[in-house]
């Protein structure tokens, strides 16, 4: 059976993904970092704490998961816990000047293409770029 345009684009799209995430797993383990932490780090909020809730939404996990995650972050000294100005029973994640500079890298490594994209041409990674904008506006 003939595949569309849209299975094959997106049949392509996974076996790319899934072809980087070598490279993204070993950068991560130099880090000393699991990928869930790494991208628990990516996602939480520089300048505001994050609730043990919220990070378990951005996760797709439950809120218990989270709790071992930040552990071993803590004990890091890359995060500290604090108690929520609002709600006291509810405890937030900050990061430490320490964590601060390892999500930099850590934004800078998820942000850093991979050969197979630098090695297009200018005008076929504009063409990309427009194709994904359009692609995620229409998700959203």
């Amino acid at each position: 059976m003939k595949k569309s345009p849209a299975q094959e684009a997106w049949r392509l799209l996974w076996d790319f993904m899934l072809e980087n995430r070598r490279r993204f797993l070993h950068a991560v383990a130099e880090l000393g970092l699991s990928p869930p932490q790494a991208f628990a780090l990516r996602h939480m909020d520089p300048d505001r704490p994050v609730t043990m809730s919220e990070l378990a939404d951005v996760l797709f996990c439950d809120a218990s998961n989270v709790t071992g995650l930040v552990d071993r972050l803590e004990a890091r000294g890359i995060v500290e816990r604090r108690a929520d100005e609002r709600d006291r029973r509810v405890k937030t994640v900050v990061f430490t000047p320490e964590g601060l500079e390892l999500r930099e890298r850590i934004v800078a490594l998820m942000n850093e293409p991979p050969p197979a994209i630098t090695g297009l041409s200018r005008k076929d990674q504009q063409a990309l770029l427009e194709i994904f904008e359009r692609a995620t506006a229409t998700a959203a």
